[in-house]
Parts: C-alpha cells; structure tokens; sequence
C-alpha cells in the first residue's frame, strides 16, 4: 500500500540524489525539532545538532535507508524494525523508522523516558552548553568531544534562533534559502569570509577548531600569528607547513584574523568545483588556496606556461 507523507518529509526524498547540505537539512526539519521542543522541553538548537551531527546531516547510511538521524541502537524492550551496520561493535542492531519524523519523536521520548537524561530537564531550556554537556556526561556518545562538536554546530549555524522562535520570542521567514546554478555556488561554497561554507571535523586541545576544504584539514588563524607559531602548535615541520601554504617568505610575514591556513597539503585536483572564473588582482596562488588545489596542477590543467591570470579567465579545477 502506497504510503502518504507529510508535505514537510517529502524533500529529504527528493534530494537523495544528491547530498544534502547542512543548510537545507536545518530548513527541512526546524519545525519538527521546534514542535518536539514544545512538547517535550528539549531545545530546538540540540535536537538539530544532534541530527547534523549523527546523521551527516541526513547523508549517513542510517539516516538515508532507516531514517534514524540519532544513531539510537534497539536497546533493550524495542520492538519496531531494525537495521544493522557496525559501530563500536559490528553489525550492531539499530532502529529503523517509517520517515524522518517518526525518528524525531522517538528521539524527544528516547532522552525524556531515560533516567540518565533527567537531569537535563532541569537545566534553562536555552542552556544549549549545558545541555550538550549533560548529553555527553550522561553518556549518549562515546566520543570525548561530543558536547564541543554540538556546541560547534549551533553556534557555527546560529540554531538557537530556533529555540527562540519555539518560545514565541522571534519569528520565522520559514523560507529556505535560494539554490543557486552549480558554477555560481561553487565559488561562494569557499569564501573565506563564510565559516559555515566549510566542512566542521574536528578540535583541537587548545580549544582550535579545524575545518576541511577539498579533503583538506585547516584552521582560521588569529591576528598576528606567524607560520613558526602555527606550525608548531599543530605539530607540522616547518617547511612542509610553508609547503602547503604556498608561503615564499614566511620569516617576513604574519597572519591575519581569518585567514585559511592549510595543516596538510594540496591536492591534485578538486572534485567539487569543475571551473572557476578568475576575479580582479587574483593570483594564481589565491586560487589554489581558495580551492586547496597545487597551483603546478592548476597551470598543467588548463595549459598554462605561465602563472600570471587575467581577469575572467576560465580555470579548470577537475
């Protein structure tokens, strides 16, 4: 028998060709997690940064073929469907839902009926810190950062706009935001003026957060930092740091706030932007910083003999 979905479930479908974004997982399920809120008194910005993070923000196999966006196991007493994949164990039984929204409210009931999580409900309903920090304690994930990365991601998409609009004390434009044709997107997907454009995976002990452009780990460096300076807080030898940063005089420089600095080195090629379009004063190596690819495999690409760009010329990155 044909099932109906709700007109809210039906993009996650829809964009299972390709991989969903953060930005559109966060419009496609902030009602549902501002309805559970309501209901159950677990704030918005949580449920949608748990649902980022364990299920790749909807991309995870899990979330894709069970639609289980929280990574909850069968545990004792489930008596719905399952499905198996490894996790700290293989072939580990998880649960497996209808839609996505069934997994949502299960979630709410998961951590309200859950002795372990009592305390939670007695913290401000917009402690977001304190709440992702009793996650972790209560023990929900084995991951020793796991309050961080939640933290990272409210913070880094601004989700507690959604516990405020759960609460009555903002509105919402409930529009999602505009898609824009391949080409264009590509070149804003990497500015380093948008933080949330790049790929969150880690942190460091000194409080860093490190991020992925193209497969490659970086950081944003604080004013006044120098390549010696960063290269030894990240442990990279020296010269290999230069390397990857392209850097000709590194004793002559600092950096800036903001800047892109790279912890491992370039690639040959970059598979999600195909072609760029070269912008007034841009250099060849601003563009291989820009899109983490080796400036040599830029010039050979395109079959240049020389590193000097006009504005407007077409480059291709893969």
């Amino acid at each position: 028998m044909k099932k109906l979905l709700l007109p809210f479930l039906l993009l996650p479908f829809t964009l299972m060709a390709q991989r969903i974004t953060p930005e559109e997982y966060i419009q496609t399920y902030k009602n549902i997690a501002m309805r559970e809120m309501r209901d159950y008194g677990i704030p918005a910005s949580i449920t949608l940064a748990q649902g980022l993070l364990e299920s790749g923000a909807g991309n995870s196999a899990l979330a894709r073929e069970a639609n289980n966006h929280f990574g909850i196991k069968c545990h004792t007493g489930w008596t719905g469907k399952t499905y198996y994949q490894d996790d700290d164990e293989k072939d580990e039984c998880f649960r497996k839902y209808n839609n996505a929204e069934e997994s949502f409210k299960d979630h709410s009931e998961f951590l309200k009926t859950r002795g372990r999580y009592s305390a939670l409900f007695d913290l401000e309903i917009t402690d977001y810190r304190g709440w992702a920090k009793g996650l972790k304690a209560a023990g929900y994930a084995t991951n020793p950062k796991y309050a961080q990365l939640l933290i990272d991601r409210i913070e880094l998409y601004d989700l507690t706009k959604y516990d405020q609009i759960a609460l009555g004390k903002m509105q919402d434009d409930n529009q999602l935001p505009d898609i824009e044709p391949e080409d264009e997107l590509i070149e804003l997907a990497f500015s380093p003026d948008d933080r949330s454009a790049y790929e969150l995976v880690d942190m460091t002990d000194s409080k860093r957060f490190i991020y992925e452009n193209n497969g490659v780990r970086f950081v944003f460096a604080k004013e006044g930092e120098t390549p010696e300076q960063m290269a030894k807080e990240f442990g990279v030898k020296y010269k290999r740091f230069c390397e990857y940063n392209l850097l000709r005089r590194p004793d002559e420089m600092v950096f800036h706030s903001g800047d892109v600095v790279y912890l491992s080195k370039l690639k040959n090629k970059n598979w999600k932007a195909k072609k760029y379009t070269v912008v007034e004063g841009e250099t060849l190596r601003d563009v291989a910083l820009r899109f983490a690819v080796k400036p040599e495999k830029i010039l050979k690409k395109n079959g240049l003999q020389s590193p000097q760009l006009q504005q407007g010329q077409v480059l291709w990155l893969r």
